[in-house]
This record gives structure tokens, C-alpha cells and sequence, in this order.
């Protein structure tokens, strides 16, 4: 495998930015909608972090939903593919729905560890992150590798990167137009760089559906 200094290709996972629903904290897996006028800024504002990156034949893969599709282009990236498979958690009936309002009927409810119902369970979201993965990992080979996705499916890739049960992706943030770097070690899968953004994200607050 080549490397990059000494360092060997990386993963790069990109969460779309801001939506008028992530900002009030619903829910949103298969409904399309697009960014707010602070998600554009905030894509608009990965554009130098990503460039810092120094991308060695880079492969862009997006989800299909266009608040992911913006943000890859607003970063500038060229997206080589879109891959269903980088969709967000299927929320079933909890699409639209915020985690307060959950959390009324069911207040120890956490996707990671209950899945939605009629929508994905964790076995079955830590099986497609998984087939993602291999993919990756048989494309790192010739270059770096990014992933325009959502904030609930970019903490299930972090978790299983790390060989760790999906349940750990719960103690991961991934705040919106962020960024973190994957890598490898002599074998070992590491966790490199973890949410950067091209914007002042200190004081942002993003809704609860993180959770």
C-alpha cells in the first residue's frame, strides 16, 4: 500500500450540513430536504480543511439524498459515485420525530442500542456499515476515500472502524459540514482527526436527533 508521508491512505467521513430538520432535532432518514442557509455556509467552509487535506486520488462516494450531494459540492469535491449504502439510519416510524418526543413514551430510547421501529435495527445498520467498509478498505489500496454521508450512519462507521460493537457510535459526535480522518497503524484502525469543520462550531448546538 502507498502511503501519505508515513502514513498510509485514509478514510474521510464528511456529515452533510445543516437542514431545517437537524436543526430542530427530527429525525430525517429517506425525507429529502435540502440545506438551510447556514448548511451552505457551513459546506461552503469545509472547502479549506478539506484542501489542507492534500487528497492523493481521491474516491468520492456520496448518499443519494441532496443535503449530502451539496455538501460534497460545496466543499468542492467531484463525487465519483453515488452509494445507497451511505444513506442515513432508516428512522421507520420515527422519521420526522425529535428525541424529546420519543423519549415521552419511551424514555430510554437510543438508536444505537433499540433501532427504529419498522425502520433498521442495529444489526441490521452495523451489517451495511460493515459491507462499507470492506469496500473502503479494498479502495484505500490506490488512494484516500471519502464518505459524504449523515450524522447517525458517520458514527456507526466510526464505531465498527475502530472494531468496536455499533453501540459505541453513541459516544461520538458528528456536528453538521464535519469532518473526521480514519486511518490505519501497522494493522490497527485509528480514529485520526474528529470533527473538524471550516466554521466556528464552539458555540453551535445541534438538534437532539444526535442522540
Amino acid at each position: 500500500m502507498d502511503s501519505v508521508g508515513d502514513r498510509m491512505h485514509r478514510l474521510i467521513l464528511i456529515r452533510h450540513g445543516e437542514t431545517e430538520w437537524s436543526r430542530t432535532g427530527r429525525h430525517t432518514g429517506s425525507t429529502d430536504i435540502d440545506l438551510t442557509d447556514e448548511g451552505v455556509a457551513q459546506a461552503r467552509s469545509l472547502a479549506g480543511p478539506v484542501g489542507e487535506l492534500a487528497l492523493v486520488r481521491p474516491r468520492v462516494f456520496t448518499s443519494p439524498r441532496v443535503r449530502a450531494r451539496r455538501t460534497a459540492e460545496l466543499a468542492g469535491l467531484t463525487v465519483d459515485a453515488v452509494d445507497e449504502r451511505l444513506c442515513e439510519w432508516d428512522y421507520g416510524r420515527y422519521e420526522g420525530v425529535t428525541s424529546r418526543q420519543i423519549h415521552s413514551d419511551d424514555p430510554g430510547w437510543n438508536v444505537f442500542t433499540h433501532g427504529a421501529p419498522d425502520g433498521e435495527s442495529p444489526q441490521q445498520m452495523s451489517a451495511r456499515v460493515d459491507a462499507v467498509i470492506a469496500t473502503v478498505r479494498s479502495l484505500m489500496t490506490e488512494g484516500d476515500v471519502v464518505l459524504v454521508s449523515h450524522g447517525h450512519f458517520s458514527r456507526a462507521v466510526l464505531a465498527r472502524w475502530t472494531d468496536s460493537p455499533i453501540t459505541f457510535g453513541q459516544h461520538f459526535a458528528m456536528l453538521p459540514a464535519s469532518m473526521a480522518v480514519l486511518g490505519m497503524d501497522r494493522g490497527t484502525s485509528q480514529v485520526m482527526t474528529l470533527g473538524r469543520t471550516g466554521y466556528a462550531s464552539d458555540s453551535y448546538v445541534d438538534g437532539p436527533a444526535q442522540v
